[in-house]
Formats: C-alpha cells, structure tokens, sequence
C-alpha cells in the first residue's frame, strides 16, 4: 500500500502579515499550523459567538484581519488567506 505524500503546497510555511503576526507570531508557518493557532487563539480569549459557536467575534487584534466585527469559521480561512504570502 502506497503511503499518501503530504500536500506540499499546503505544507509549505507561508509569512503572515503583521496583522495576522499579532496572533500566529511572525516567522513563516504551514497554513495549517496558521490555522491551528488562530483557533487556540479564538478559543483562550473566548472569542466564538456564544449563541452560534461558528462565529468568530474579532477582538482588537482580529479586527484588522477579518476587517468586521464577526465572521463565520468558513470565511474566517478566505480571509486569512490574504495574511499569508
């Protein structure tokens, strides 16, 4: 049985803006790990909506990321995906 190969594409660390640094830290990261550390992020500083959990609420460091006061989980990577280069 073949072993399945990484995406490398998806696993290649990209550099987070310095909005998004804030929250990530500044060196390169796998958008995967970008990810996983905005929800550790969303989840230490109760940030998801308390009657509809996929919604993000932006604090004063999201704010410039999401550019709104609320975003749903599923927007919220489209627009972390600006972040990254």
């Amino acid at each position: 049985m073949a072993v399945k190969k990484a995406n490398s594409a998806f696993m290649k660390p990209l550099q987070p803006s310095e909005a998004l640094g804030k929250v990530v830290g500044s060196k390169p990261l796998p958008r995967t790990q970008v990810v996983k550390k905005l929800w550790e992020y969303i989840k230490k500083n109760n940030l998801q909506d308390k009657k509809n959990r996929r919604n993000i609420n932006a604090d004063a460091n999201l704010k410039p990321i999401f550019g709104k006061a609320q975003v749903s989980m599923f927007e919220m990577t489209k627009l972390i995906s600006k972040h990254l280069s």
